[in-house]
């Protein structure tokens, strides 16, 4: 499989990071929390509605969120 990262909008990253059992906590500008109890993970994502993020933004959210990038896109 590709090792290379999606395109990807800050909706479609959210409806990864809910499907997984985070859950909105708050928000501060342009950016969200997300954070899931079970194992005390947080993840933070820039809400900039009709941009894609940034190659390396998403490799820190992926990571965040304790994914492989193959796990990240099937959950796409």
């Amino acid at each position: 499989m590709s090792r290379k990262l999606p395109v990807v909008t800050a909706k479609e990253v959210v409806r990864v990071v809910e499907r997984m059992g985070f859950v909105f906590d708050r928000q501060k500008g342009s950016h969200a929390v997300y954070y899931r109890h079970r194992d005390k993970r947080r993840v933070i994502i820039p809400v900039h509605i009709g941009k894609e993020i940034k190659p390396r933004t998403l490799s820190g959210i992926i990571k965040d969120m304790g994914l492989t990038v193959e796990e990240f896109r099937k959950l796409l």
